[in-house]
């Protein structure tokens, strides 16, 4: 049996402030072996972690990622909904995140938040950022917008880029091959034990999300995926030792 890695979504989601350097922290304090994360960019073309195309939702500020400069995303705090208790919990650009994992053995997975919003040069300005910070060997990339991985994979094919999907797909070890890919990540209801091990004996990689269900941490795990993405990192830790 493949032995399954934990990866902490948004860092430790579950528990602290998603997409925050404290809840990456945290994800990495428990033992996670990897965190997934998600990057726009801002007004002024800096990789900014977070998760929606507008700050409303889980910071106390108002508009669009991309309408806002670095500084002024900065001032927002990201952990307002948690009423103090983590203190103010500033938005981390992707370089600060690379700055402290580069001293962890922690696993990367940058998700591109760009589906909707055309965001030029995202990809290589992030392969870049890994290069300059010596991550290639510990990122992997994935996203929504399949056409952004195939352009990810053409800058460099050594950095893993896996397609995102919500809904069954057929055959998806075919279609991800014939985008020159090896990973995917899909809604955890879309996998079965057979798809699973298609995956496996075509070199395709497989990490569902995002299950924070215990019986269903069981069931993938008992597949031998290669990861699952989880919002609670220490509860599934508990299911593979």
């Amino acid at each position: 049996m493949k032995n399954t890695k934990i990866i902490g979504h948004r860092g430790a989601a579950g528990t602290h402030p998603e997409n925050t350097m404290i809840s990456f922290k945290e994800a990495e304090r428990v033992g996670a072996h990897g965190i997934e994360l998600d990057v726009h960019l801002s007004k002024d073309h800096q990789l900014v972690v977070i998760h929606d195309d507008k700050v409303d939702r889980t910071t106390d500020g108002k508009g669009w990622v991309k309408d806002l400069k670095v500084n002024e995303l900065k001032k927002l705090d990201a952990s307002y909904k948690f009423k103090g208790k983590y203190g103010i919990c500033p938005i981390p650009t992707l370089e600060e995140v690379f700055s402290w994992a580069r001293k962890t053995n922690l696993v990367i997975n940058v998700e591109f938040k760009n589906s909707l919003i055309d965001y030029p040069d995202m990809e290589k300005k992030t392969i870049d950022l890994i290069y300059q910070y010596k991550m290639n060997k510990r990122v992997f990339l994935s996203s929504f917008n399949h056409e952004s991985m195939v352009k990810a994979n053409a800058i460099d094919p050594s950095i893993e880029a896996a397609i995102l999907y919500m809904e069954k797909m057929y055959e998806p070890w075919e279609y991800v091959k014939q985008l020159g890919l090896r990973a995917v990540h899909p809604y955890h209801r879309t996998v079965r034990d057979d798809i699973v091990k298609a995956c496996h004996e075509h070199g395709v990689s497989i990490r569902p999300f995002t299950i924070n269900d215990k019986a269903i941490m069981k069931k993938m795990i008992s597949y031998s995926c290669d990861a699952i993405i989880t919002d609670f990192p220490d509860r599934a830790l508990k299911l593979i030792k």
